[in-house]
């Protein structure tokens, strides 16, 4: 046997398969493309038993019938000769649900062990799962786990390099479920059905492999195997061959499940308690915008709280450098860039990192506990009237966290056109980038309702986006409504590992961001605001960046943003929506903005050019609405194929910003006190 052996991850979304992984491979993550496709794979390398094992975690699918681009991902690498052994991960709290793919990959005769997870919920449900039996009619180990506690992970590794080395795909023969005869395959059909296998099998080309899963897709007529097959199978398969197999399966899946469980739940399931509330068609929409502010007044609070100690470490390293510098009699001008220009630029920005890491956690949360599969059923209807489904809410959502990996989610999406139209109004979520800017105005101007000027922003931006959806439906007259099919997990536990890996990875984005992009937006940034036609200067209104300002300025005196500083920001802010918070700090030289006193001292600063509470609403607000960063932009361009429509998307969204904040300001200045 080879000393390094592939291990593919595989099964129903939401069945702990992330989880499972993350447990083994933990911080040792890869992350790339599936060739020829915009689809991301995980992968990690562990060594056990004296081998390297290859770790491959692939998209959640319930069938190898692929329609999705993910789920199209997960067939073709599944299928194919890299895969060494399968761990086919069911979640044993809905076992029933999880066989219908088992079933599918026992016959593509590969080597397959099963990961029954979540057994501590079964057990708390007061079902009684008899493993060994399973094991013993599909002819696989079946081996018990709890992925988010990691439990039985050496047993699971174990069995599957066991399977990896038998000659064998199915080393533990199956049996009949009445009676415990050995069978050659894991599901045998009615007898007509079994001959009509055999005859199409007769038809592949002998060097074809997995003659039998072959065969039967033919019958169920997959498209894919059609295109790669095309035999004329018309006077074999009948009409109603197709749906006899997925019939037969279930029926089979119903036999096993009786033979395998021996107990039923004692009292009703919580899960379903719950979900009379949360996924009510009104009260569950009430419910999360209420947890959305929850999730919000925790970042506030808790945020403020952490972030007033790191305001002062950070005020006293740009102390500490100011007088170290000085001591060493280096010029004014490298001593104004590095205190006025970087540590003003990066480290404003990172005053904000507790807020941003509290919403990356709550958003964990709601994620890791099943309650974002809700959002999509309970958002369906209203999605449905915008000729999308409830599954194209999740990107919107996930908007709330960073917009790269949201416009990504659009993938589960069937058609390129739906998913072009998630991509289009995704960026007007308020992702995690925009979130500085909300909290150092409000806070400036807004005080005591500081949270809730915040979080108007983000209900905005809901608001805006399914606006934009619907008439973009009666523009391209896309069909009123779309049923979803979407599995609601059960309520569980976050697990911590994965809300730390999660959070992790969120958060060395941002610090990555904060040393590459923002430092470089800082020092372009000084240079331009310290140098104009005549060289350096310390008059900033002689600038290049005033002259650039001064330019933009007359196309921003309608939505309340008439002022060269701030047209500077938002220049600076497409770079990086970090980046006009950080912008605002080298131009009014304030290192530590998220400070009291730092505070302070910019609000004077921005009233003395008359910029008062009216013109920060409308400057949130655009923050909110206009072109997206350049890691969006690109994400765009990558996900639709095009670089014309990333374009006209940009344009869109900076025309419709301006609109907006238009109106707005022309209203409100009229009522402004």
């Amino acid at each position: 046997m080879k000393k390094e052996i592939t291990v593919a991850f595989i099964g129903n979304p939401n069945c702990g398969k992330t989880t499972l992984f993350n447990a083994y491979t933990g911080a040792n993550l890869k992350v790339a493309n599936w060739p020829g496709v915009t689809v991301e794979r995980m992968e990690g390398a562990i060594e056990d038993h004296g081998h390297k094992i290859k770790l491959v975690d692939l998209p959640g699918t319930y069938s190898l019938t692929s329609f999705t681009m993910e789920e199209s991902v997960s067939r073709d690498f599944i299928v194919s000769d890299e895969v060494d052994v399968i761990v086919d991960v069911v979640d044993t709290s809905s076992l029933e649900r999880s066989l219908y793919l088992t079933l599918q990959l026992l016959e593509l005769n590969k080597p397959v062990v099963i990961a029954a997870n979540m057994m501590d919920i079964v057990e708390k449900r007061g079902i009684d799962l008899d493993l060994h039996r399973l094991s013993e009619i599909l002819g696989v180990p079946c081996v018990p786990v709890v992925a988010r506690k990691k439990k039985g992970l050496k047993a699971l590794m174990h069995a599957a390099l066991h399977q990896a080395e038998e000659s064998n795909a199915i080393n533990h023969q199956p049996m009949e479920i009445e009676r415990d005869i050995v069978r050659d395959h894991a599901m045998i059909y009615t007898s007509d059905i079994e001959e009509k296998i055999g005859q199409v099998e007769d038809q592949i080309p002998v060097d074809a492999n997995r003659n039998r899963w072959i065969a039967i897709g033919l019958l169920e007529n997959d498209e894919v195997l059609q295109q790669k097959y095309p035999l004329d199978l018309k006077k074999i398969a009948g009409e109603s061959i197709s749906d006899r197999i997925v019939n037969e399966k279930y029926d089979y899946i119903e036999r096993i499940m009786h033979e395998v469980l021996l107990g039923k739940e004692s009292k009703e399931d919580l899960t379903d308690k719950i979900d009379s509330y949360l996924t009510h068609s009104i009260f569950g929409i009430l419910f999360f915008f209420l947890i959305m502010a929850l999730v919000f007044m925790l970042t506030f609070t808790i945020g403020d709280y952490i972030s007033g100690y790191l305001e002062t470490l950070i005020e006293m390293f740009n102390d500490a450098i100011h007088n170290f510098l000085l001591q060493i009699h280096v010029s004014d001008w490298l001593i104004s860039l590095v205190c006025d220009g970087i540590i003003s630029g990066v480290g404003g920005i990172i005053t904000f990192l507790p807020n941003i890491t509290i919403l990356f956690i709550a958003l964990a949360f709601l994620e890791d506990s099943g309650y974002l599969a809700r959002v999509a059923y309970v958002m369906n209807g209203i999605m449905g009237k915008l000729g999308l489904s409830g599954r194209a809410f999740i990107p919107m959502v996930l908007g709330f966290g960073c917009t790269v990996p949201a416009i990504m989610a659009s993938r589960t999406l069937e058609s390129m056109k739906d998913r072009r139209r998630v991509m289009l109004i995704t960026p007007f979520m308020s992702c995690s980038a925009k979130l500085p800017t909300y909290i150092l105005l409000s806070g400036m101007f807004f005080q005591e309702h500081a949270m809730w000027i915040a979080y108007s922003m983000y209900l905005i931006g809901i608001l805006v986006a399914l606006a934009v959806a619907f008439i973009s439906s009666k523009i391209e007259k896309a069909k009123e409504y779309k049923p979803l099919l979407i599995e609601l997990p059960i309520y569980k536990m976050p697990s911590l590992h994965t809300v730390y890996v999660y959070v992790w990875e969120k958060v060395k984005d941002f610090l990555q961001k904060a040393g590459t992009t923002i430092f470089i937006a800082s020092i372009v940034l000084w240079v331009l605001l310290n140098f104009g036609i005549h060289g350096y200067s310390s008059d900033i209104s002689s600038s290049f960046a005033a002259m650039i300002g001064k330019t933009i300025t007359p196309v921003l005196v309608p939505v309340g943003l008439g002022f060269w500083q701030i047209a500077v920001a938002l220049l600076a802010g497409i770079s990086a929506k970090e980046v006009v918070v950080s912008s605002l700090g080298v131009l009014f030289g304030i290192s530590d903005l998220n400070s009291v006193s730092a505070e302070g001292g910019m609000q004077q600063a921005l009233l003395m050019i008359g910029f008062n509470s009216l013109n920060a609403y409308c400057m949130m607000l655009f923050v909110l609405l206009y072109i997206p960063c350049f890691a969006s932009l690109a994400t765009i361009k990558k996900e639709s194929g095009s670089s014309l429509y990333m374009w006209k998307a940009a344009a869109f969204q900076l025309a419709i910003a301006w609109l907006i904040t238009f109106i707005f300001y022309q209203i409100a200045r009229i009522f402004w006190v």
